[in-house]
């Protein structure tokens, strides 16, 4: 582990704005987010603000919000979101001293819309070879060294076996002392056995079960019956 707890404080906010009018950010003001897990995994339609949290995660532990690794500042310069510039950690001794020197920092986050840039920069070469190859190259070029890995949806790219592969490196790296934090809708991803899941919503941040999960519950059931699913899209 690198971080136990994320947490942010605002003096006032408008609930009508964003990101403040998303529930799982009132919730990470209000009570926090706590990582009891070397791999949490958040999961949640779209729009519930999973990505929102993980990008400012990744800033507030000093990666750019563009995506690539703890030694790589993206050429836009881009500021850091709102909720970015807030987040703060509660840290195990060796995460305080990544926090507490850049030196010592190492992470990475990749984000899907900016994958190929980031990697391309970082040296892997995506022009050569295909988006999910060039995936793959990073986490196996990349993602080693214990500190904190930040992902939103890396499935995008990746084929089932690749996401099979993706799991062994995110496994490889938890067990390595690294510390990964991952949106998903995968839900071959979340079935990582130990991994916390939390589920994000209008309820705000939950944990829950791999079982539990609706998009577990839905996927199974399309498997076992499509046109059930089907009838109600294609009219």
């Amino acid at each position: 582990m690198i971080v136990e707890r994320a947490y942010a404080h605002v003096g006032s906010y408008d609930e009508g704005t964003w990101p403040w009018s998303l529930p799982c950010v009132r919730g990470l003001l209000t009570d926090g987010l706590r990582f009891t897990a070397p791999v949490t995994f958040l999961v949640g339609e779209n729009g519930s603000g999973k990505s929102t949290l993980v990008e400012a995660l990744a800033e507030g532990f000093g990666l750019d919000p563009w995506g690539g690794s703890h030694d790589w500042r993206y050429a836009s310069h881009r500021r850091k979101s709102k909720l970015g510039e807030r987040i703060r950690f509660d840290a195990v001794p060796r995460g305080r001293r990544m926090l507490g020197s850049w030196s010592a920092r190492k992470g990475f986050f990749l984000r899907a819309e900016t994958a190929m840039d980031a990697l391309n920069w970082e040296g892997y070469a995506p022009d050569s070879v295909s988006h999910g190859e060039g995936f793959l190259a990073a986490f196996r070029g990349a993602f080693l060294e214990p500190g904190l890995y930040v992902m939103d949806e890396p499935e995008a790219a990746l084929s089932f076996s690749s996401c099979l592969e993706l799991l062994g490196h995110v496994n490889h790296l938890a067990r390595s002392g690294g510390q990964v934090v991952c949106a998903t809708h995968s839900p071959l991803l979340t079935a990582l056995p130990g991994a916390d899941i939390v589920e994000v919503g209008e309820h705000g941040l939950r944990r829950v079960e791999w079982q539990e999960l609706a998009l577990v519950d839905h996927w199974r059931r399309y498997l076992d019956n499509p046109q059930a699913y089907l009838r109600h899209v294609l009219g």
